[in-house]
This record gives structure tokens, C-alpha cells and sequence, in this order.
């Protein structure tokens, strides 16, 4: 009887070790690994599964809002995320707004507290991208870099335009179509700079680490050599998508060619700085409400139960209206040649 008593004993001490790991732990210290080349192995840990959206407001309407949570509550997007998924090894948290082949304008929303993801707005009206055929939507998965600020206070010598106000954007190449408010973690590649009204607006060029592709893409030229075509396809969306707008075509520096893979790392090395700076306080931020929860250096944090607060001021989310067939139009746009 003894035995059996001391038996149950361990049996209940080793169920309740296990019990007080909390998922949250549990999630922190789950790690990743994927290929970058033949050679290295690199591992990242698995923050992607520690964020998760909570909607508000009502779908394809003026009020929809999509926030974001952690384990602990409420955070902003732009500001709480961290920049680097694998600082060392040059791996970033990338927030996806526009899933591939989808056409509303959604986009982190930088003058809202926590910075809600919203659908741009155009005249009163919710903002679809006009679909260049062969394309509906957008080519890739499209979305930000946490963390980074394309300066408007400061002329990029590079371009030789200041920047366009924003989180630096990127295309993400992998095969799976990502959901919107996904966090991913990707592999830069390389960037083209696109000149949008007479400022920079950088597209980078990644892919999510996970995908089957990840370990044979290292470099931009490398894109070329597994995607033949794809590259030209997306210098060529960006240069035409406005037009049925009745915008001229769009312009880039470096005559469009793309810039390899330290290019870009550079230049989202110079915007996470700017961004230090803009939340910080130290530059004029343009607009950009830099209410979040735990960035460092950042004076405007709120708590988690202020935080929580910000988002129930929105209403609750309930069923919108359906989308009208125009937005699925094709525009048959083409440059001439």
C-alpha cells in the first residue's frame, strides 16, 4: 500500500510539472529549422505562432478593423513585432496585409493607436486594386517589415527622393497564399525601389523560410533561374497597376533592375533606425501614432488593460456586405512598346 501511495505520489508531481508549463512557454521555446544553402542550417525561434488577429466591425466596410494580439493581449503591429525573427542570421517577421491573388487595399493602418490593419480608402470609397490582366490581385503574399520607417524627413541618396511615410513593404514569393494578419518569417533576396508621386517606396523581395524553394533561393538572381519570368512579371505589375486609375505608369530608380540581397539588408538596417528614432519621439513622425505596448525606447506605451481598451472602443465584428463583380474586373493594360 506504501508503494502504491508513492507511486501516485510521483505520477501526480510529474503531472503537475508538466501542467505548469503554460503554452505560452511552451511556444516560446519551440524552434524552426529550415536550409538557406546546402551548407548551413539555420534555426529561428517559432514567434509567428505567438501572434493572432481579433477583427472588429463589420467586413468590406469603412469601420472593419483587424488587431493583433500576443499571449498577453493587444499589441501594435508596426511597433511590437519585432524587426528580427534571427537578428544573427538576418531572418525578419514579415506581417502579411494582402494575401496573393486578393485586390483590397488593406494595409497597417499608421494614424490609429495600435495600428490597426484597415482597407485604404479613396474618395469615401474602399480601395480595390485594379486587376492588370493576366493578374487578379496582387502576385505574392504583400505586406511589412515591423519595425521600419521610410523617413519623409530625409532624401534617400540612393534614389534621390525622401521616403513615402510607411513600414517598408514587401513581396513574399513562397508558394503557399498566406492569410491576412499572418506573421511569417522570410528570407530577403533582394529589393527594387519604386518611385511613387516622387517618393521611395521600396519593395523587398523575400520568401517565407518555411517554403520548398527557401533553400535554393539565396540570392536576387537566383529568383530568375527557379521562377524564370517572375521578376519581370512584378516590375511590370507595380509599373501598370494604377494606370486603369488614370495614373501614368509607375516609375522606379535603377531603371526597375533589382538590387541583390546585401542591398536590401542595408537598407532595412537604415529604416529600422529611422524607426528607433520616430518612435522614440526624436524626428517629426508625420502623422504616425506610435501607441503600442512594449517597443523599447517608445514613450507612448499603454498598458495590456489600455491596450484592450483601444480595441473595444471599436464595435464588434458581425457580416458586411457582399463585394459588388466590379472589383473582379480584368483591365487589359499593357505598356507601349
Amino acid at each position: 500500500m506504501a508503494d502504491e501511495k508513492k507511486m501516485l505520489s510521483s505520477r501526480l508531481t510529474l503531472i503537475a510539472r508538466h501542467l505548469s508549463r503554460s503554452p505560452a512557454a511552451l511556444i516560446s521555446t519551440r524552434k524552426c529549422q529550415f536550409s538557406v544553402n546546402q551548407n548551413q542550417k539555420l534555426t529561428v525561434n517559432h514567434r509567428g505562432n505567438m501572434y493572432r488577429t481579433e477583427e472588429r466591425g463589420a467586413p468590406n466596410t469603412l469601420e472593419h478593423r483587424i488587431f493583433f494580439r500576443n499571449e498577453f493581449g493587444p499589441i501594435s503591429p508596426f511597433h511590437d513585432i519585432p524587426l528580427f525573427a534571427n537578428h544573427e542570421q538576418k531572418v525578419f517577421n514579415m506581417v502579411v496585409e494582402v494575401p496573393r491573388w486578393t485586390n483590397a487595399k488593406m494595409e497597417i493602418c499608421k494614424e490609429e493607436p495600435l495600428n490597426p490593419i484597415k482597407q485604404d480608402v479613396k474618395k469615401g470609397k474602399l480601395r480595390f486594386v485594379a486587376n492588370c490582366f493576366p493578374h487578379h490581385g496582387y502576385i505574392w503574399n504583400y505586406g511589412a517589415l515591423p519595425q521600419t520607417w521610410e523617413n519623409p524627413n530625409f532624401v534617400d541618396e540612393r534614389t534621390g527622393c525622401k521616403g513615402d511615410n510607411d513600414p517598408i513593404d514587401v513581396c513574399e514569393i513562397g508558394h503557399r497564399v498566406a492569410k491576412r494578419g499572418d506573421v511569417i518569417q522570410v528570407k530577403v533576396l533582394g529589393t527594387i525601389a519604386l518611385i511613387d508621386e516622387g517618393e521611395t517606396d521600396w519593395k523587398v523581395i523575400a520568401i517565407d523560410v518555411n517554403d520548398p524553394l527557401a533553400s535554393q533561393l539565396n540570392n536576387i538572381e537566383d529568383i530568375e533561374k527557379h521562377m524564370p519570368g517572375f521578376m519581370n512579371a512584378t516590375v511590370e505589375w507595380f509599373r501598370i497597376y494604377k494606370i486603369p486609375d488614370g495614373k501614368p505608369p509607375n516609375e522606379f530608380a535603377f531603371l526597375g533592375d533589382a538590387k541583390p540581397r546585401e542591398f536590401a539588408l542595408e537598407v532595412i538596417e537604415e529604416t529600422h533606425e529611422h524607426w528607433k528614432k520616430m518612435v522614440a519621439g526624436q524626428v517629426d513622425c508625420h502623422g504616425v501614432n506610435s501607441t503600442c505596448v512594449s517597443a523599447e525606447g517608445a514613450p507612448c506605451k499603454v498598458s495590456i488593460s489600455e491596450a484592450q481598451e483601444i480595441v473595444k472602443k471599436c464595435p464588434e465584428l458581425s457580416d458586411g456586405p457582399i463585394i459588388e463583380n466590379e472589383v473582379d474586373k480584368w483591365h487589359y493594360t499593357h505598356l507601349l512598346k
